[in-house]
């Protein structure tokens, strides 16, 4: 039975009984070890060639031929489904705490729900309901942040008492349990004929699906897919999709070209056990137990049940050519602990017979979010891989963005969480994936509180500060592979209570890092800021400014010295970037952007800027340590150090100038901080960094200089109304939406990328508004902390989620970023959001389930309390900076 089981015998018997599924593919299926003869041959030419047969190519083929799509051509080396997608546990699941993944999964239930009465093809679609059970208090607070996004999404979700479980599911251990998340429209499939369902449908809408066919690699001609290598032969192609699962990684590699693809399996056990003497109903929920590491669910009267080991085994594919994967070797011994918390959940279960347990590969990445979209490199090859488990969660949802990235060139929903070009080249080191997924394996059950660190392939990418700032006390985050400080330890402090606070509450570094704010706001600080990305661009003739002026938003056109704050749009207005660029020379541009833009940022330039050998862009990311000097006597720090004026009268806002500082020459010297307060960044070349920090040091002593940290940055620029690309700005958010219309020339004189969607939207009002919320009867030291993506409530309705929240030690409340929308209460159709539909409302956050009161501002509390400049002097930028 087991083995039938593995086979999937429901495939096999819906195969067997439509004889047309020959006729719709192209190839014969064979019980041997050698494919029959393929009586079809390849097309020579297609539009799109998908690789791979599981849930993620067949969906992505059934969204493509839905949009109107013919010339698509799906290739699996083994059978459809009978890779990763055969063994999965077949569990929708919508509770998931980042906000795509969510909408991805929901779709997915959706569209299973009605896919067999749309194909005719058995899904095995069951709508069981699930349970996440909480053994802790603060494993409770987190399901109920995860509850509190569902229910404003329209999505059933309660959170309920042990007793409640005990109704729903009786033979739940409920005794160590605080309570529990019941999500009812959660749901059960069988993943193969999910697979085989779309598979279907894409077939009758033109698709071609050929089995038995394997890709050897991707042709790639002047950064662009040209075609695809097959055993077969040749297939010419406009685009190419990657969803070959754990061989992704190596499908990647396989080209002159490679496109790098983060991920690696790991082996994934579940058990199978003989039906009970009284069968489990169909309809029982599907149980989680994150803190018990472990899912069980009901499967054919007995059960199905695995879980995410602490030790778990990593499990490399190199040199194999599986054309399925077979069932890996058993290792009861590995299986013990997740056995252990089964019988402990489920007592009853103790003289029940196993059948078999199962070893299955799956895919995991480095952040525990899937991967998709196009490759950096290679223009027209997208990914959809690596799905940390939750495969037939997304594969509905994931399928429908991809094909709406390669038909109208951007997906419906913000998903730069999971774009491909999150990721650099050095997060595919096989060494750093293999370590990287036995941390990650074991996270998915971990209780992930705000502010969490992953352990592993740390101190990759450092500043050449590191060992100074790290022998001063200070506390490493990391970001696109680079260590970052959060905050600086100071002398005789607890270390190792600072290194686990971990907590849903105030935090232990909350003093530490108020008096880091502190010393901004009166003496002077220094943060490294050697992150972000640094890019050159120049040019023999005006060909970088003319370029430079059609994709940024703003007048670059400005004096040689001068920095300037400018969105990088895409067709929408939306922001792909948020960025500043310094004006070296007539001919040469110095471009600042965020640290994870890295990638993404190099692509849309290099994609979009004219085929030009005059015109040059060069990365000097690592040729620069950055120092951020903040606070009112950096300028008399950096007077003292470069015998030069530093006053607002000889250095203006937003100015740079090539210094000497100490000994060291050709420092950039920005008159900028990314905080609204008074300081300067210097840009160092990376051989006089160690130099220049101990010059400032020393010379800063006599006005109480001291290290800081990120965290204090980010309060300061909260409670400045500044906000950050990636979390607060997105593709979908545009200037007019959050106040940076001063960012924006529409007269400059020239048309530039997304200026036709911002002339509509001054004309005719915004959907949404970037809105600052001050918490007013929120207790900071006994309350729970908002962090982000808390639903906002206006006169009791839903009107947005934060993006970005920060305590702010200057106003000593919590302040909250968010957007605001106007729903028709009658319809839900958005409207225009007015100023005075912001003003009038009263608002709510809502934290877990319990809401307080907020006041709704438009405009930072500063220019209440200190002399408006000019708008051009207003540094309303530091925004994207984390």
């Amino acid at each position: 039975a087991a083995r039938m089981f593995l086979r999937l015998l429901s495939d096999i018997q819906w195969r067997a009984a439509h004889p047309k599924w020959r006729r719709m593919t192209s190839s014969q299926r064979s019980t041997s070890t050698t494919a029959e003869p393929h009586p079809v041959s390849l097309p020579a030419q297609a539009q799109v060639v998908i690789c791979g047969g599981g849930i993620m190519g067949t969906s992505v083929a059934y969204h493509l031929s839905k949009m109107g799509l013919k010339d698509i051509v799906l290739l699996e080396q083994g059978r459809l489904a009978a890779g990763t997608t055969r063994f999965c546990a077949g569990i929708v699941s919508t509770a998931r705490p980042v906000s795509v993944e969510l909408k991805m999964a929901h779709y997915s239930n959706k569209l299973y729900q009605q896919l067999e009465q749309e194909t005719g093809v058995q899904t095995g679609y069951m709508k069981t309901g699930s349970i996440s059970l909480a053994q802790t208090q603060d494993r409770l607070i987190s399901l109920k942040r995860i509850a509190s996004s569902l229910n404003v999404m329209g999505i059933p979700c309660e959170i309920i008492s042990p007793k409640k479980v005990l109704q729903l599911h009786p033979l739940i251990n409920i005794h160590d349990l605080v309570g529990a998340m019941y999500v009812p429209e959660d749901a059960l499939v069988s993943s193969a004929n999910v697979s085989l369902a779309l598979a279907t449908a894409a077939s009758r809408n033109g698709a071609q699906i050929h089995e038995r066919t394997t890709v050897s690699h991707v042709t790639i001609q002047k950064g662009r897919v040209t075609g695809v290598e097959t055993d077969r032969g040749r297939i010419q192609c406009e685009f190419f999709v990657n969803c070959a699962g754990q061989w992704a990684y190596e499908l990647g590699h396989s080209g002159e070209e490679p496109v790098h693809i983060p991920l690696h399996a790991c082996e994934h056990f579940y058990l199978l056990t003989h039906p009970l003497k009284e069968p489990l109903s169909s309809s029982l929920p599907t149980i989680v137990d994150p803190d018990g590491r472990i899912y069980i669910r009901n499967w054919q009267g007995g059960i199905l049940s695995g879980g995410f080991e602490k030790n778990p085994k990593p499990l490399f594919t190199e040199g194999r050519n599986q054309l399925e994967i077979a069932n890996l070797q058993e290792d009861w011994d590995h299986f013990g602990p997740l056995l252990d918390a089964l019988l402990r959940r489920m007592p009853g279960l103790e003289a029940l017979q196993i059948m078999q347990l199962v070893n299955c590969p799956e895919s995991f990445t480095p952040d525990m979010r899937c991967i998709m979209g196009e490759s950096p490199t290679a223009r027209g090859y997208f990914v959809l891989a690596g799905m940390n488990s939750a495969g037939i969660s997304y594969g509905g949802g994931a399928g429908k963005y991809l094909a709406e990235w390669i038909v109208y060139g951007y997906p419906s929903e913000n998903v730069w969480p999971l774009d491909l070009k999150r990721f650099g080249t050095l997060q595919s080191s096989r060494t750093f994936l293999r370590h990287r997924v036995m941390e990650v394996m074991p996270l998915m059950c971990d209780l992930k509180v705000p502010r969490w660190d992953f352990q592993t392939g740390r101190q990759l990418r450092t500043s050449p500060l590191y060992d100074r700032l790290d022998a001063q006390g200070a506390r490493w985050m990391e970001k696109h592979g680079f260590e970052r400080v959060k905050y600086f330890v100071p002398p005789g402090s607890d270390l190792l209570d600072l290194d686990h606070s971990k907590t849903f509450y105030k935090p232990d570094w909350f003093d530490i890092v108020g008096s880091e704010v502190k010393c901004c706001k009166e003496a002077v600080c220094v943060i490294d800021m050697s992150s972000f990305t640094k890019f050159e661009i120049s040019s023999t003739g005006d060909q970088a400014l003319e370029s430079l002026q059609y994709l940024f938003s703003n007048d670059l056109d400005v004096p040689v010295g001068h920095v300037v704050h400018t969105g990088m749009l895409n067709e929408k207005g939306g922001y792909e970037n948020d960025c500043s660029i310094a004006r070296l020379s007539k001919r040469s541009f110095f471009m600042i952007s965020p640290t994870d833009q890295q990638v993404h940022c190099w692509a849309w330039l290099k994609n979009r800027l004219p085929d030009d050998s005059n015109l040059v862009m060069e990365d000097v990311t690592w040729k620069y340590t950055a120092l951020n000097l903040i606070g009112p006597r950096a300028v008399d720090v950096l007077s003292e150090l470069s015998y030069a004026p530093m006053t607002a009268e000889h250095f203006p806002s937003l100015f740079c100038k090539e210094m000497s500082v100490g000994y060291a020459n050709g420092i950039r010297v920005m008159s900028i901080t990314h905080t609204g307060e008074p300081g300067f960044v210097l840009y160092i070349p990376i051989e006089y960094a160690l130099h220049v920090y101990n010059e400032v040091m020393n010379m800063g002593q006599k006005y109480g200089i001291r290290n800081a940290g990120y965290y204090a940055l980010r309060s300061l620029r909260i409670e400045k109304f500044f906000a950050f690309w990636g979390q607060d700005l997105d593709a979908f958010t545009t200037p007019m939406e959050c106040g940076r219309e001063f960012q924006v020339k529409l007269d400059k004189g020239m048309q530039f990328l997304g200026q036709e969607a911002l002339w509509e939207q001054k004309q005719n009002g915004v959907y949404k508004r970037f809105t600052m919320f001050i918490l007013e009867d929120h207790d900071t030291d006994m309350d729970l902390w908002p962090w982000w993506g808390e639903p906002i409530f206006r006169n009791g309705r839903y009107v947005g989620k934060t993006t970005s929240s920060a305590y702010s030690y200057t106003l000593e409340r919590h302040v909250c970023l968010g957007f605001v929308h106007h729903f028709d209460e009658k319809t839900g159709e958005e409207l225009v959001v007015t100023t005075d539909f912001i003003n009038q409302g009263e608002y709510e956050i809502d934290i877990a389930g319990q809401r307080f009161q907020a006041k709704a501002k438009l405009y930072p509390f500063s220019s209440l309390f200190t002399q408006r400049r000019r708008k051009d002097e207003v540094e309303l930028s530091g925004y994207q900076r984390e």
